[in-house]
């Protein structure tokens, strides 16, 4: 990946489909997510529909889906399929993968092969979606891992749009999505980077309290124009969390033009927009100098 080539970075995309036409959850949920964006989505890409598109754009792409076999009986769709499919892909593409933490030693186990044997950078998680809270002890046998392996957990946090509108939501529970609950994981690994997805609605005072006190604690601003973004959110962006914040969209949810297009309309400092774009990211994702061949 050519770093200077790339204009921006794009920390949380997700692969909806593979190439064999699985979907990465049932079509209910999937249904229910696209409503909630009110139609912004595109269709259910794959990876190489997803490589083409940032390449089209001069950006790069975190890419993932998220294992929640356990809690929807739908099938994962396989992390070491996206993984070798974004190989053919190193050019744009950044592979994350993503382990129930059910999965208890199976999963670190799996983990450890997918960034040794599959070049994984990092891994998703999604505590709503995954039913559990990122501060039990059970898991933290896979953090300890990905903090050996040095590689990011990024983990949604606040409100989400699977579900959204269902009765019960699906049974989808937003609590277990707290950022408060990183809180403990941040202290208790302080070498393991953490990475908050979304502005925390209704939590987002929180967050930013923890990416301030915490080194390793980043957000990303994926699944949100910016011209909603909380303005607590917004006047931590352009100042004491300059350095912390990362551009993300949730493609394909929310395109990453029309991020653009609309955070371009913010009072950003100019020296600012560089950092939230490509430079923080950059750090946060432990790409090397290597990454620039």
């Amino acid at each position: 990946m050519d770093l200077d080539r790339i204009t921006a970075i794009d920390v949380h995309t997700h692969i909806h489909a593979d190439h064999h036409g699985h979907l990465a959850l049932d079509d209910q949920l999937m249904d229910a997510a696209e409503a909630y964006f009110k139609g912004d989505h595109t269709p259910r890409p794959t990876v190489d529909d997803l490589a083409a598109h940032y390449r089209a754009a001069n950006m790069a792409a975190v890419v993932f889906s998220v294992d929640a076999e356990a809690t929807t009986g739908h099938p994962a769709l396989s992390n070491e399929e996206i993984a070798e499919a974004a190989a053919r892909h190193a050019d744009v593409l950044i592979p994350f993968g993503s382990i129930d933490p059910a999965r208890g030693a199976a999963g670190v186990r799996a983990a450890r092969r997918l960034v040794t044997e599959h070049g994984v950078r990092g891994f998703k998680f999604h505590p709503s979606l995954q039913a559990f809270e990122p501060n039990d002890p059970k898991a933290y046998p896979l953090y300890e891992e990905l903090q050996s392996l040095g590689v990011p957990a990024l983990f949604h946090t606040g409100q989400t749009g699977i579900g959204a509108g269902l009765p019960g939501g699906r049974g989808i529970k937003l609590r277990y999505s707290d950022p408060m609950l990183l809180d403990d994981v941040a202290a208790d690994f302080p070498e393991l980077t953490v990475i908050m997805a979304h502005p925390s609605v209704p939590w987002q005072d929180e967050a930013i309290s923890i990416a301030t006190h915490k080194a390793n604690v980043y957000i990303d601003l994926s699944g949100w124009s910016p011209k909603y973004f909380p303005p607590q959110l917004l006047r931590a962006a352009n100042g004491p969390l300059a350095d912390k914040v990362l551009f993300g969209s949730d493609y394909p949810m929310l395109t990453p033009e029309r991020w653009v297009r609309d955070f371009e309309q913010l009072d950003i400092k100019p020296h600012v927009r560089p950092k939230i774009m490509k430079e923080n990211a950059v750090r946060a994702l432990g790409l090397k100098p290597a990454d620039r061949s």
